[in-house]
Protein backbone atom coordinates (compact mmCIF):
# COMPACT_ATOMS: atom_id res chain seq x y z
CA UNK A 1 0.00 0.00 0.00
CA UNK A 2 2.80 2.44 0.82
CA UNK A 3 4.34 2.60 -2.63
CA UNK A 4 1.12 1.86 -4.48
CA UNK A 5 -0.12 5.44 -4.10
CA UNK A 6 3.16 7.23 -4.72
CA UNK A 7 2.82 9.38 -7.85
CA UNK A 8 -0.35 7.54 -8.88
CA UNK A 9 -3.06 10.13 -8.32
CA UNK A 10 -2.59 13.59 -9.84
CA UNK A 11 -2.44 16.22 -7.08
CA UNK A 12 -5.20 18.22 -8.78
CA UNK A 13 -7.46 15.14 -8.51
CA UNK A 14 -6.59 14.82 -4.82
CA UNK A 15 -7.49 18.49 -4.43
CA UNK A 16 -10.85 18.07 -6.18
CA UNK A 17 -11.73 15.03 -4.07
CA UNK A 18 -10.73 16.97 -0.96
CA UNK A 19 -12.90 19.92 -2.01
CA UNK A 20 -15.86 17.59 -2.58
CA UNK A 21 -15.37 16.01 0.84
CA UNK A 22 -15.20 19.46 2.40
CA UNK A 23 -18.48 20.37 0.74
CA UNK A 24 -20.07 17.15 1.99
CA UNK A 25 -18.89 17.84 5.53
CA UNK A 26 -20.24 21.39 5.30
CA UNK A 27 -23.64 19.95 4.41
CA UNK A 28 -23.70 17.18 7.01
CA UNK A 29 -21.74 18.50 10.00
CA UNK A 30 -22.98 21.04 12.50
CA UNK A 31 -21.91 24.47 11.43
CA UNK A 32 -20.06 27.08 13.40
CA UNK A 33 -20.45 29.65 10.67
CA UNK A 34 -18.19 32.59 10.22
CA UNK A 35 -19.68 36.00 9.39
CA UNK A 36 -20.30 36.26 5.64
CA UNK A 37 -18.04 39.26 5.10
CA UNK A 38 -15.16 37.52 6.89
CA UNK A 39 -15.78 34.35 4.86
CA UNK A 40 -15.67 36.17 1.54
CA UNK A 41 -12.65 38.34 2.32
CA UNK A 42 -10.72 35.37 3.73
CA UNK A 43 -11.61 33.19 0.75
CA UNK A 44 -10.54 35.92 -1.66
CA UNK A 45 -7.18 36.41 0.07
CA UNK A 46 -6.42 32.68 0.16
CA UNK A 47 -7.40 32.19 -3.48
CA UNK A 48 -5.26 35.15 -4.60
CA UNK A 49 -2.31 33.75 -2.62
CA UNK A 50 -2.96 30.30 -4.13
CA UNK A 51 -2.96 31.72 -7.65
CA UNK A 52 0.25 33.65 -7.00
CA UNK A 53 2.15 30.65 -5.62
CA UNK A 54 0.84 28.33 -8.33
CA UNK A 55 1.56 30.63 -11.25
CA UNK A 56 5.00 31.62 -9.97
CA UNK A 57 5.91 27.96 -9.51
CA UNK A 58 4.80 26.92 -12.98
CA UNK A 59 6.52 29.92 -14.57
CA UNK A 60 9.79 29.10 -12.79
CA UNK A 61 9.63 25.51 -14.07
CA UNK A 62 8.96 26.70 -17.61
CA UNK A 63 11.86 29.18 -17.45
CA UNK A 64 14.14 26.34 -16.34
CA UNK A 65 12.81 24.14 -19.15
CA UNK A 66 11.92 21.32 -16.78
CA UNK A 67 8.80 19.24 -16.29
CA UNK A 68 5.83 20.37 -14.22
CA UNK A 69 4.38 16.85 -14.29
CA UNK A 70 4.31 15.74 -10.63
CA UNK A 71 3.73 12.11 -11.61
CA UNK A 72 7.14 11.84 -13.31
CA UNK A 73 9.69 13.60 -11.08
CA UNK A 74 12.49 11.53 -12.59
CA UNK A 75 11.99 13.53 -15.81
CA UNK A 76 13.15 16.79 -14.23
CA UNK A 77 16.15 18.26 -15.97
CA UNK A 78 17.03 21.14 -13.62
CA UNK A 79 16.92 21.82 -9.91
CA UNK A 80 14.86 24.99 -9.68
CA UNK A 81 15.93 26.95 -6.61
CA UNK A 82 15.31 30.56 -7.59
CA UNK A 83 12.22 32.74 -7.80
CA UNK A 84 9.41 31.47 -5.61
CA UNK A 85 11.49 28.36 -4.92
CA UNK A 86 13.73 30.48 -2.66
CA UNK A 87 10.83 30.58 -0.18
CA UNK A 88 9.12 27.22 -0.56
CA UNK A 89 10.16 23.92 -2.11
CA UNK A 90 6.57 23.19 -3.13
CA UNK A 91 4.77 26.32 -4.33
CA UNK A 92 2.26 24.43 -6.47
CA UNK A 93 1.25 22.14 -3.59
CA UNK A 94 1.11 25.16 -1.31
CA UNK A 95 -1.19 26.78 -3.88
CA UNK A 96 -3.53 23.77 -3.79
CA UNK A 97 -3.53 23.80 0.00
CA UNK A 98 -4.28 27.53 0.15
CA UNK A 99 -7.11 27.10 -2.36
CA UNK A 100 -8.62 24.40 -0.13
CA UNK A 101 -8.38 26.67 2.91
CA UNK A 102 -10.12 29.40 0.91
CA UNK A 103 -12.82 26.93 -0.15
CA UNK A 104 -13.27 25.79 3.45
CA UNK A 105 -13.67 29.37 4.62
CA UNK A 106 -16.16 30.05 1.83
CA UNK A 107 -18.18 27.01 2.92
CA UNK A 108 -18.37 28.57 6.35
CA UNK A 109 -18.03 25.26 8.19
CA UNK A 110 -14.86 24.99 10.21
CA UNK A 111 -15.18 21.18 10.38
CA UNK A 112 -14.57 21.01 6.66
CA UNK A 113 -11.09 22.45 7.23
CA UNK A 114 -10.07 19.13 8.78
CA UNK A 115 -9.82 17.81 5.24
CA UNK A 116 -7.02 20.32 4.59
CA UNK A 117 -4.98 18.53 7.26
CA UNK A 118 -5.64 15.17 5.57
CA UNK A 119 -4.73 16.71 2.20
CA UNK A 120 -1.42 18.05 3.58
CA UNK A 121 -0.57 14.65 5.08
CA UNK A 122 -1.42 12.83 1.84
CA UNK A 123 0.55 15.20 -0.37
CA UNK A 124 3.53 15.06 2.00
CA UNK A 125 3.54 11.28 2.13
CA UNK A 126 2.56 10.22 -1.38
CA UNK A 127 3.75 13.10 -3.52
CA UNK A 128 6.40 15.27 -1.91
CA UNK A 129 8.42 12.54 -0.20
CA UNK A 130 8.88 10.45 -3.37
CA UNK A 131 9.54 13.60 -5.44
CA UNK A 132 12.25 14.67 -3.05
CA UNK A 133 13.79 11.19 -3.17
CA UNK A 134 13.91 11.46 -6.95
CA UNK A 135 15.42 14.96 -6.76
CA UNK A 136 18.04 13.80 -4.29
CA UNK A 137 18.93 10.89 -6.58
CA UNK A 138 19.19 13.24 -9.56
CA UNK A 139 20.91 16.24 -7.97
CA UNK A 140 22.63 14.83 -4.87
CA UNK A 141 24.38 17.37 -2.68
CA UNK A 142 22.86 20.32 -4.55
CA UNK A 143 19.38 19.15 -3.58
CA UNK A 144 20.41 18.31 -0.01
CA UNK A 145 21.80 21.84 0.45
CA UNK A 146 18.63 23.30 -1.08
CA UNK A 147 16.43 21.19 1.22
CA UNK A 148 18.38 22.45 4.24
CA UNK A 149 17.97 26.11 3.38
CA UNK A 150 14.36 26.19 2.06
CA UNK A 151 11.28 24.97 3.91
CA UNK A 152 8.99 22.35 2.46
CA UNK A 153 5.84 24.49 2.64
CA UNK A 154 6.66 28.02 3.85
Amino acid sequence: MKRSLEHRIPPVAVTLVSAALMWLIAILAPAYPLPEKLRLISMFLFVVAALAFGILGVVAFHHANTTVNPLLPENCSHLVDDGIFRFTRNPMYLALLLALVGWGLFLGNLWSLLIVVVFAWYINRYQIRPEEQALEAAFGDDFRRYRQRVRKWL
